[in-house]
């Protein structure tokens, strides 16, 4: 009966230290996966206008809209952060405001070749004043939402849009339908 028992002891005592080997080097490749997602986030630049494309279209819905989209260009992830600061014309005094509703739960994360999008209101009836302007000034943020980079010029579709004090953008999206919800 002892030596029954002194082999289930030595056989549980076994396994426990199976399990316990397995569980630690489930526990490494859980800590090497964490490593390489840490430094392949670390790798991530900011998205500027020098790394990123940016292009403007008018959409047909909803009425009064642009599509804004980043076009990451470079070789590294880059985030997209905030939201862009617009100036509507080339004698704009002030960027147009951010439409706050719109922020996303996280910094969206440009891999190469991939696109973000923000959502710009021109004008609405309950706007005042306004006029037609030919050009759309980008600066991307950075990650304190300051303006980071230069100036992108960008030309209007049509010519011209009507802008009033209405007018303002969608934080970056990673979907042109989100980007127009707004």
């Amino acid at each position: 009966m002892r030596i029954a028992t002194r082999l289930a002891s030595r056989t549980a005592a076994s396994s426990m230290v199976v399990a316990a080997a397995l569980a630690f080097v489930g526990f490494q490749a859980a800590g090497q996966t964490a490593s390489a997602a840490t430094a392949k986030a670390s790798s991530a630049v900011a998205c500027t206008t020098a790394n990123t494309k940016l292009t403007v279209t008018e959409v047909s819905r909803p009425i009064n809209h642009l599509l804004l989209k980043a076009t990451n260009t470079g070789t590294k992830p880059c985030y997209a952060y905030s939201a862009p600061y617009l100036r509507a014309g080339a004698d704009a005094q002030a960027p147009l405001r951010w439409t706050e509703a719109s922020t996303p739960q996280s910094v969206v994360t440009l891999e190469p070749g991939r696109s973000a999008y923000a959502g710009i209101t021109t004008s609405s009836p309950e706007g005042e004043g306004g006029g037609t302007e030919k050009t759309l000034g980008v600066f991307l943020a950075d990650k304190k939402g300051d303006p980071a980079s230069a100036e992108k010029t960008l030309k209007l579709p049509n010519g011209g849009i009507f802008f009033n004090s209405a007018a303002s953008v969608t934080y970056w999206q990673d979907n042109a339908a989100d980007a127009l919800v707004w």
